[in-house]
């Protein structure tokens, strides 16, 4: 090989070093990240707030090599779960309870734990009616007909309380079926909450103790499935009309169903949208006194009468349980992860809440969940706020300020309670306005969808899956053909970002690897061609 050649291959795999060191460079943050080993850690709990966690964890598993395992089995089993040291961390929407409310023993670690705030959301009600064979979207519940109707005193839709609310809809007769959890939920203890403290007189001439619960006391004509798949799964359904559920925002956006617009305290229905949460959580309170175990935990009185008219009265936030201290599985290099993770969910994380069906945490809880993170052995320290790219975030703002809530628009005329009613669609079929087959004039509500004014829904593809599941089930739940869901829990399909496809890293990736090919096989062929061209002379 001769001289010049050598140089062309030294200055082809230079270039690809220096390709290869840009690609690094190129996401920021991602390449020191890719450069730590992090051991893998396990968690387990709620399910309303699964769909927010995994998305994140393949977010961190692709960006920063991270492995998050989390089990969706209920917020009464993670709590379980953490007690008993079988998972690294636990998800939950409701404390430990030292007086469980099913007699069990009082829930009490055996070593340090804090709750750290992960994700804010809305209860929301998830149903599949119809009118004439077209699929209701616009349908308006006031809190009195949502009482009534999980408690069994309203069985139908055309009784004259879900009348009152829906003046631009012509109610069918036709039977309600609540659906519930069958499992312990913290939806159920969120829901079951906000009828003990609403209406007291209802919740309690149908559960004795008038309290909040985890376990749900179906009756009637209820139907109890497993986890929020599985209560948003049966509403899917084709047999699913006339069904009303209680799951978190995501899962009816995912399912393509639309959820109740709810009655506030203004007067106006509101539909659970994460501008809406953020305005109703600015009345949030929240135990502040770091020497309390229940630090960090919420306080809903005022969420619920909240007066702003654009305020949803069932927001809530979700906590992660950590652990402040080691045990026999939890050790310094499980901590190294599940900081680096936690820092991630509070800053960059929050930045996909809203797509995913959620509202960001603000910026008090984000300051205040990072002094947990760093309770947290080797955690790594908590958020640096000027580096948290949080999108409730505003420049120079108050730790009290949410810029979310801040442009919150104002709800339109038709969603206050009276004669008129929007006909816009919600949740996942926002797309989709109802017909106006009662009275009033409708109308559009203020951020809806461009082409949604008018009515015309057209028949519900989704009442034979909804989500696109191929699994169909029969009328309890269980599996009768397609998909390998274990029988006697419905699904629906858990929800996921697209994929961002090849960026600049990828690319310079690629060339980089093109030019050290180039630097191996061009100087050879090249060399043999000179010397065949130096014995053709």
């Amino acid at each position: 090989m001769t001289p010049k050649l050598r140089a062309a291959r030294a200055a082809l795999a230079a270039l690809a070093v220096t390709l290869t060191a840009l690609s690094a460079s190129v996401v920021g943050v991602a390449a020191p990240a890719n450069a730590v080993t992090y051991d893998p850690i396990s968690g387990s709990g709620s399910t309303w707030s699964s769909n927010a966690l995994d998305q994140w964890r393949k977010n961190v598993s692709s960006n920063y090599g991270m492995t998050i395992n989390y089990s969706g089995n209920g917020s009464s089993a993670g709590r379980r779960d953490f007690i008993a040291q079988s998972v690294d961390f636990a998800v939950s929407e409701i404390p430990f309870q030292t007086a469980p409310e099913d007699g069990s023993p009082p829930e009490v670690p055996s070593t340090g734990y804090a709750y750290m705030p992960i994700v804010a959301g809305g209860t929301s009600f998830m149903y599949n009616l119809q009118i004439g064979g077209k699929q209701v979207t616009n349908l308006r519940l006031s809190g009195e007909a949502l009482t009534k109707i999980f408690t069994g005193a309203i069985t139908n839709w055309s009784d004259p309380l879900i009348k009152a609310d829906n003046p631009g809809l012509a109610m069918p007769d036709k039977g309600i079926v609540p659906v519930v959890r069958s499992d312990g939920s913290g939806s159920t203890a969120q829901f079951t909450l906000w009828m003990s403290k609403q209406y007291p007189a209802l919740w309690s001439s149908y559960f004795a103790s008038g309290k909040m619960t985890s376990q749900y006391p179906v009756g009637g004509s209820m139907k109890a499935q497993n986890g929020s798949l599985g209560v948003a799964g049966y509403v899917a359904q084709g047999y699913g009309d006339g069904a009303i559920t209680y799951v978190e925002y995501s899962y009816a956006k995912n399912a393509g169903f639309p959820v109740a617009k709810v009655l506030n305290s203004s007067g106006y229905y509101v539909e659970p949208k994460a501008t809406s949460v953020a305005v109703a959580l600015l009345q949030a309170q929240i135990n502040e006194d770091p020497a309390s175990p229940d630090y960090l935990t919420q306080i809903l009185d005022n969420v619920y009468n909240n007066g702003d008219a654009r305020s949803y009265p069932l927001s809530s936030y979700s906590y992660m349980i950590v652990p402040t201290a080691l045990n026999a599985t939890f050790t310094e290099k499980k901590g190294a992860t599940l900081g680096a993770f936690a820092r991630y969910m509070l800053c960059e994380g929050q930045q996909q809440a809203d797509t995913l069906g959620y509202s960001p945490l603000p910026m008090n809880l984000v300051q205040a969940g990072s002094q947990q993170i760093e309770k947290i052995p080797n955690s790594g320290g908590g958020v640096v706020l000027n580096d948290c790219h949080n999108p409730t975030f505003s420049s120079g703002g108050a730790l009290s300020a949410n810029a979310l809530a801040d442009s919150a628009p104002q709800p339109a005329a038709c969603d206050k309670q009276g004669p008129d009613q929007c006909v816009t669609g919600t949740g996942g079929a926002a797309d989709t306005p109802t017909d106006t087959t009662g009275t009033g004039n409708g109308g559009a509500a203020a951020d809806a969808p461009a082409g949604s004014s008018s009515g015309g829904a057209a028949p519900a593809a989704a009442a034979s899956g909804g989500s696109g599941t191929a699994a169909v089930y029969d009328e309890n739940g269980a599996v009768v053909s397609g998909g390998s869901a274990v029988a006697g829990a419905a699904v629906s399909s858990p929800f996921t970002l697209p994929d961002s496809g090849m960026g600049p890293q990828q690319w310079l990736m690629i060339a980089a690897l093109v030019l050290l090919l180039a630097a191996v096989i061009i100087p050879p062929l090249a060399s043999r061609r000179l010397k065949r061209s130096g014995g053709d002379s």
